[in-house]
């Protein structure tokens, strides 16, 4: 029988037992029991008239960095499509709609605070959402015919092209709304 498993145990058995009935052990005035370090309970900050950093938000330029983005898109959409001269003038009608879209986008966001350094109100925050929402839903009804008819002419993998990329895109925008 080999005893030298039981030999290294049994040390680290008499620690593990020795430290168990350290902590066990009731605290005394000689005996103050264990002391673990605590951190002190947070102090609340002293009342000054200074408020520090305000963050600062611009709806505007977020308006702007959204167009932008979606102007991007439609150049990458027609270069991964590869349309061929027929679908040419339905994407070129597609793209006058989408631009006139964006223009007036552009406008709105010209309307939005440049900096906003405190928090809208609730009803602030309802009415500049509904603007936005009546906003987008007249550009999707601007765009809509031509992009059904742009739609209608693209081939099997030219559609699913355009049926990937606009579920990655609601994806990321429908996890971030549903979490």
């Amino acid at each position: 029988m080999n005893f030298r498993p039981l030999l290294v145990a049994l040390p680290v058995s008499l620690i593990a037992a020795a430290g168990v009935a350290w902590f066990a052990m009731p605290a005394t005035a000689n005996n103050p029991g264990p002391q673990l370090a605590q951190t002190q309970p947070a102090q609340p900050p002293a009342a000054s008239t200074d408020t520090g950093p305000q963050r600062s938000f611009s709806p505007q330029k977020a308006c702007y960095d959204r167009n932008a983005r979606a102007i991007g898109h439609r150049a990458y959409m027609k270069a991964r499509l590869d349309l061929t001269p027929q679908q040419m003038p339905l994407w070129n009608a597609f793209e006058k709609a989408s631009d006139d879209a964006s223009a007036k986008q552009k406008a709105r966001c010209a309307t939005l605070p440049a900096e906003m350094t405190e928090q809208p109100s609730l009803t602030d925050r309802m009415n500049r959402r509904e603007d936005a929402m009546k906003a987008r839903l007249e550009a999707i009804q601007a765009v809509k015919p031509s992009l059904t008819a742009l739609y209608a002419s693209l081939t099997p993998e030219q559609k699913e092209i355009v049926d990937s990329a606009g579920n990655r895109r609601m994806g990321r925008h429908g996890q971030r709304h549903h979490r």
